[in-house]
């Protein structure tokens, strides 16, 4: 995951913020617990990109030797 803790909570807050700010939602809870949620839903997109991006990263280093065979660069 390439953004830190704090960013992500910074981030959290912002959208709570501006979602409420402009009556998008309406959320009569605690805002912590709200501010979790969000959190929870930004972790696991990155999470997910992560796992894709290794994926990726395997499928290609998996061919590299056919890539350098066809005198390939796949960068």
């Amino acid at each position: 995951m390439r953004l830190k803790k704090e960013f992500i909570e910074k981030i959290s807050k912002k959208i709570i913020k501006s979602l409420l700010s402009k009556n998008l939602i309406i959320w009569e809870g605690d805002h912590d617990r709200l501010e979790s949620i969000i959190r929870g839903i930004i972790v696991d997109d990155l999470m997910v990109e992560d796992h894709l991006n290794e994926e990726v990263k395997e499928l290609l280093d998996s061919r590299t030797d056919e890539y350098e065979r066809s005198m390939m660069d796949y960068g």
